[in-house]
């Protein structure tokens, strides 16, 4: 496997999405907790989204308990808390768990094909960060303590090579 298109989830409404659906925009997505220090990154991320989605930019949130119970709610509360706290409207998906037997499929392609620091596999955090190109391929993984804006220049480069010539 060697693009994220060939996933799908489960939204927060429960709709089953193919991400195949992202195909040709650069995709963020990020393990998200509601009751977490990084928490505020959620406005961070929304910045982002509102800056550079016209330029096809998509960012997936993924809420997930996973680490110091900090996402205890349903998937209701998390969608109220993020659009009430943070004005959250790119697309947030069900609870999963990134780690483990149970890890989304998803997750498991994200941290072989980016691993971290050291060549490290498992998400160590919420706000864990992929970076995904145009093609659906994982481009740069991110610690949570790396903000939403620090991955702007990432995103600017990998939107702006839809505009470069084809080389023969």
């Amino acid at each position: 496997m060697n693009s994220i298109y060939q996933f799908s989830a489960s939204n927060i409404q429960g709709e089953n999405v193919s991400l195949e659906s992202y195909s040709g925009k650069v995709v963020l997505i990020v393990n998200t907790a509601s009751h977490c220090g990084f928490t505020p990154q959620y406005r961070g991320l929304e910045a982002l989204y509102q800056t550079y989605k016209s330029r096809g930019l998509v960012i997936l949130g993924f809420p997930c308990n996973q680490f110091g119970q900090q996402e205890p709610g349903d998937d209701q509360a998390i969608a109220s808390f993020c659009e009430l706290n943070y004005g959250v409207s790119f697309p947030m998906f069900a609870k999963v768990d990134v780690n483990g037997e149970n890890a989304h499929p998803l997750f498991e392609y994200l941290k072989s094909a980016a691993p971290g620091i050291l060549g490290s596999k498992a998400i160590k955090w919420n706000f864990s960060k992929f970076l995904i190109n145009r093609e659906g391929e994982a481009y740069q993984r991110y610690a949570p303590i790396e903000t939403p804006a620090t991955l702007a220049k990432d995103i600017e480069r990998l939107l702006d090579l839809r505009n470069e010539p084809i080389k023969a």
